[in-house]
């Protein structure tokens, strides 16, 4: 598995899940972003917060993989744009922005033009009871609406938006929200996937759901801090619960010498890596998924 890393002073609003809005799709599993870089579908993101290096593939990756995978389009899977009213505090604004996020990234793949402003709105409304994004004016949703259609100046339109969105955070260092943030974009991937993997199971995406295994730990690891507040708390502990069933998840890595071609000027690595997870393991994953993420949403 290939990894890339990113550096951040202060939090990084996920925005991986936010690296959701800042590409343009194409059939491959690399896709484009705006500043030139490339989003991969089996790359893991390497999160940096206050130091510390958290490892969490973001929501694009794994809707990335969702479409390759042939799966059709489910707007049953999404949280319905009507529920983005009813969230009153700032902990489940914050988990449900990161839900919609990753709902956002979604629909956006998948072309539903329609989908994608209704969610555009409901991101915008939790930004806004956040606190944290401006960006999301009338005129910049004037101009999505009148974009629709066109993907590049959609996906380029909410960009410009999120990376407001991210600076404010960076500056005022919330981290908490950051957190919230990036927690629900990663919950609402992995309830993708194992929906996905029920209706049409298929080794990629068997394989992205093993590998949440280390990236739960991490996840964990970056809310604990707020454990003692009682909204932390719980979903914390259902957490805990799920890395209980990921513990009889196996990785296993065998060394090949890699093979060098000369002429070509190339090397081709060897190396394999072996993923085990049992039907039964992923059962429960999915219940367990589908149960933090049911309380989340509402």
């Amino acid at each position: 598995m290939r990894l890339k890393l990113y550096k951040f002073k202060g939090p990084f609003i996920l925005l991986s899940v936010v690296s959701i809005i800042s590409f343009s799709c194409g059939p491959d599993t690399e896709t484009k972003v705006d500043d030139g870089n490339k989003i991969d579908s089996n790359k893991t993101t390497i999160i940096g917060i206050n130091g510390e290096l958290f490892s969490i593939p973001s929501p694009i990756q794994t809707a990335l993989m969702i479409k390759k995978s042939g799966a059709n389009y489910s707007k049953e899977m999404l949280n319905p744009t009507s529920k983005a009213t009813s969230y009153s505090t700032n902990f489940q604004k914050a988990l449900n922005l990161g839900i919609y996020g990753a709902d956002l990234g979604y629909v956006t793949i998948y072309d539903q033009t329609q989908d994608a402003v209704s969610y555009l709105n409901a991101v915008r409304k939790l930004a806004d009871d956040l606190g944290i994004s401006g960006a999301f004016s009338p005129a910049l949703i004037e101009r999505f609406q009148k974009n629709l259609g066109i993907q590049d100046s959609l996906l380029g339109l909410v960009s410009v938006a999120y990376r407001a969105s991210d600076a404010y955070l960076k500056n005022n260092e919330r981290n908490d929200i950051s957190g919230l943030v990036l927690a629900g974009g990663w919950i609402e991937s992995l309830n993708f996937a194992t929906a996905v993997y029920k209706q049409k199971p298929n080794e990629d995406v068997k394989r992205r759901i093993a590998e949440q295994k280390s990236s739960l730990t991490s996840l964990i690891k970056l809310l604990t801090p707020y454990y003692s507040q009682p909204e932390y708390t719980e979903v914390i502990d259902n957490l805990k619960d799920m890395a209980t069933v990921f513990e009889g998840v196996e990785f296993k890595y065998s060394y090949e010498k890699p093979s060098v071609d000369p002429d070509k000027q190339t090397t081709t690595v060897n190396s394999k890596s072996e993923i085990k997870i049992t039907d039964q393991q992923i059962n429960s994953i999915t219940e367990k998924i589908t149960t933090i993420r049911n309380q989340i949403a509402g």
